[in-house]
């Protein structure tokens, strides 16, 4: 994909569906996004983290997760640094320390719809991530334990987009849902699994059509959609993330032009 025919006439969105296991995204029944992906498939890639604040880090430095088949892959984006072996004539350079600054500088609105407690600017270490942008929403309303929490993120998120007039948007939105506790989507359930896992995939993806609506009704965007790390429920002895067991490593990933 040549980014660079596309940033400063598309929006962007960048929805990343925090703890997203690759095995429970392609057997998940999710209907809106099957629609959306290319093929109707995610890809397999590997996360450049195991936990949300590493990958993330990455991501806005320029390291999306990378296709899980031997590289090179070239990046869509990246900021300026010598030696980078990944940078074609298609990647989209940023004369910036990061890639939010880097939206901003081309005339980007950015804005951060946060979910998991990294977001939470309550605590010191939760203004990191959303301080790269100009506008950053949090509320306990789009954390990790509010039953509807993707509800709430997607209406924020058209608000944004419906406020921002001629103006570009960079928006990123962490989905808090798929994070534990997701137990509450499965009925009957009182412990995380695989499979209240999937009910939570299951739930985002019902919500997701008014955001999709809404960057159509603005005109063109691009979207990158996907996780930023797995999490494990017992396999090999193995539980959560910040490790680096396979289940956590591999990720589903798409992109996309609306």
């Amino acid at each position: 994909m040549n980014v660079n025919a596309l940033i400063g006439t598309h929006d962007v969105l960048f929805l990343v569906l925090d703890s997203l296991r690759f095995d429970v995204a392609t057997q998940a029944r999710i209907p809106n996004l099957r629609k959306l992906l290319p093929g109707g498939q995610w890809e397999l890639r590997h996360a450049p983290g195991n936990f949300t604040y590493a990958s993330h880090q990455a991501f806005f430095a320029g390291f999306l997760p990378t296709p899980a088949r031997p590289g090179p892959h070239p990046r869509l984006f990246s900021t300026r640094f010598e030696g980078s072996q990944t940078t074609t004539d298609d990647t989209c350079v940023f004369d910036s320390k990061d890639l939010v600054s880097g939206f901003a500088q081309r005339g980007y609105r950015t804005v951060c719809i946060g979910g998991v407690g990294f977001f939470n600017p309550g605590n010191a270490l939760g203004q990191v991530l959303p301080g790269y942008f100009q506008e950053s929403h949090w509320s306990v309303e789009t954390g990790v334990t509010a039953r509807d929490s993707t509800r709430a993120q997607v209406e924020l998120a058209t608000r944004v987009l419906g406020s921002a007039g001629k103006q570009r948007v960079f928006l990123f939105i962490n989905v808090s849902a798929l994070h534990q506790p997701n137990c509450h989507y499965l009925e009957g359930a009182s412990v995380d699994s695989v499979r209240t896992h999937a009910a939570a995939l299951e739930y985002v993806d019902a919500q997701l059509p008014p955001l999709f609506e809404a960057l159509r009704a603005r005109g063109p965007a691009l979207c990158l959609v996907g996780s930023d790390h797995g999490t494990a429920y017992g396999e090999d002895g193995f539980h959560g993330h910040r490790h680096n067991h396979p289940v956590v490593t591999n990720v589903p990933w798409a992109e996309f032009v609306l």
